[in-house]
């Protein structure tokens, strides 16, 4: 019984490995798809260990009813963003900004702030500096940009996020940032925003972050990274499922051994 029960586990420690694999097989193709999107973080899949002085504790917390199941502990999948900066590429627009340390420009989307590091910006009609979804920035007191369509002076954004046209001040963006551990709380909404959800978000260290003016800060990631990924996820996957064919033909010749037994 024993030595079926560790073969259990084994099956069940491969099972667990596969349904890793494809959900980080999930999460490469999401990083693909959006590798060319400026300010672009990565996800990640993690996965927590599982160690014996684990299972010693949980089997002593455990009732008569649970020790059973106990044996079968697998590792927990979970998830998260790597928020490590980008390249800053160079693009020549004075509406394209990006941010050169920690930190999210601030803009007011359909249903209140969001935060984002793709500096795609652009005036629309109206003289209102805002994103290419057309969310206007935000800032530092809440209200948005708005620029002298007919005054032919350029935009000049400096390195604090102060904004003017031919020297008159337009206001500051609003340029937050949110401490290690408030971070992972953040939502993302798609590939280029993020909800603060129960973080707090606190104005950068103008010592740490800099804006840069004409200017885009590249994704995270590559398409060639992501797909060496997927390479390797995918050897794992067949390893695991060799481990799996493995240990059914065995549990099956065990079977049948018990059976000419009897």
């Amino acid at each position: 019984m024993l030595r079926e029960g560790r073969m259990n586990v084994s099956l069940y420690q491969a099972a667990a490995a596969l349904e890793g694999s494809l959900q980080r097989q999930d999460v490469i193709a999401e990083n693909l798809a959006a590798s060319g999107i400026p300010g672009f973080k990565r996800h990640q899949v993690g996965f927590h260990s599982v160690n014996a002085e684990m299972f010693n504790n949980a089997l002593q917390q455990a009732d008569s009813a649970q020790q059973a199941q106990v044996q079968y502990m697998l590792p927990r999948i979970t998830g998260y963003i790597d928020f490590q900066q980008g390249t800053l590429m160079p693009t020549g627009d004075n509406n394209n900004l990006s941010l050169d340390g920690p930190g999210f420009f601030a803009v007011n989307g359909p249903n209140g702030p969001v935060y984002t590091r793709d500096g795609s910006f652009h005036i629309n009609s109206d003289g209102t500096l805002v994103t290419k979804e057309g969310y206007p920035l935000r800032t530092a007191g809440g209200g948005s940009i708005t620029v002298d369509t007919n005054n032919a002076t350029p935009v000049n954004v400096d390195r604090n996020g102060n904004v003017s046209q031919g020297g008159t001040p337009l206001g500051q963006l609003e340029i937050m940032t949110f401490n290690p551990e408030d971070q992972k709380n953040l939502k993302r909404i798609n590939a280029g925003y993020y909800a603060a959800g129960s973080a707090t978000p606190v104005p950068t260290n103008v010592q740490d972050t800099r804006v840069a003016q004409g200017f885009l800060e590249g994704s995270n990631t590559t398409p060639t990274h992501e797909m060496g990924q997927l390479m390797t996820t995918l050897r794992h996957f067949e390893a695991n499922q060799k481990i799996m064919k493995v240990h059914d033909e065995t549990m099956g010749k065990l079977i049948q051994q018990l059976g000419n037994t009897q």
